[in-house]
């Protein structure tokens, strides 16, 4: 399949790479894109021979953000155009809740939402010398697309409220030494990298696993008892601890071997209700 508003995709083995492909209009966003985008991480997320997925811009850009129409006609919806719009994100998968993990190659600037979008996704390798900026305050507008709620938890409370109330440009160095990404690379380099980490997580880690720990550390960054965290992690670890992928891993490291995982993505670990209350977690009630 070629490019489909907006969006195309390749596979190699267990990694599937996403092409932000409009390069002609720098990988800008309008409604049908941002569609596909998200239907084609979805079916990506669906495919059990999927392990790891990439995301990446044609061209020079990874992506200038909406792709604003004149006189602003993108963000001043009507009643009925807003309807609709609450629709579409009612409807949009949440790349949080996905079990494949995600990794942001931003080859190039990225400003706007082609910056929070990268945002919900797992990992993110940047362009060292490319700007990058949430530019919506310089819009009129407040950030987008969660940014609000995980910005802060990214880089600290300060440097996001820097970076949201200014709306200023940084470079990609400076995203990786405040936390925004895990690399600051030379452009050329960037997607290499990222394919790199995708296909170390496809053959190298169990998907079962990998989907567990994603969900988990998305559901830890909104839990507030310690307490309660720390038992959950604790049963689910002893949980995959008796599934069939832990004694692969074991024998494979002790073997010297690649690991052949035999479960799928596609698991959820049991999880009692005495978990969120210690004294029957303890066996005293």
């Amino acid at each position: 399949m070629g490019v489909v508003d907006g969006i195309s995709v390749e596979r190699a083995a267990h990694v599937a790479t996403v092409w932000l492909d409009r390069p002609d209009r720098g990988n800008g966003f309008v409604s049908a894109m941002q569609v596909e985008l998200h239907r084609r991480l979805a079916e990506l997320d669906d495919d059990e021979d999927v392990r790891a997925i990439v995301v990446t811009g044609r061209g020079r850009f990874f992506s200038t953000g909406a792709d604003m129409e004149p006189g602003g006609s993108n963000f001043a919806f009507d009643e009925e155009q807003t309807r609709a719009a609450r629709a579409m994100m009612a409807a949009r998968t949440r790349p949080w809740e996905l079990r494949t993990p995600i990794i942001g190659a931003l080859n190039g600037p990225a400003v706007g939402l082609g910056l929070t979008f990268a945002l919900q996704w797992d990992i993110r390798v940047v362009n060292e010398s490319a700007k990058y900026g949430f530019v919506f305050t310089r819009r009129g507008l407040i950030p987008e697309q969660n940014s609000l709620w995980l910005l802060p938890r990214l880089v600290g409370a300060a440097k996001a409220t820097e970076l949201l109330l200014t709306g200023r440009l940084f470079r990609g160095d400076e995203a990786q030494r405040m936390g925004l990404a895990t690399q600051a690379l030379p452009g050329e380099q960037v997607l290499p990298a990222a394919l790199g980490i995708a296909t170390e997580i496809a053959t190298e880690c169990s998907p079962a696993a990998v989907g567990l720990t994603k969900r988990l550390i998305y559901q830890m960054l909104a839990e507030t008892d310690r307490e309660a965290a720390f038992r959950r992690e604790w049963e689910i670890f002893r949980w995959t601890g008796r599934q069939p992928d832990s004694a692969e891993g074991v024998a494979a490291f002790l073997e010297k071997r690649k690991p052949e995982f035999p479960s799928g993505k596609d698991v959820s670990a049991p999880l009692a209700d005495v978990v969120n209350d210690r004294a029957a977690w303890m066996g005293e009630r």
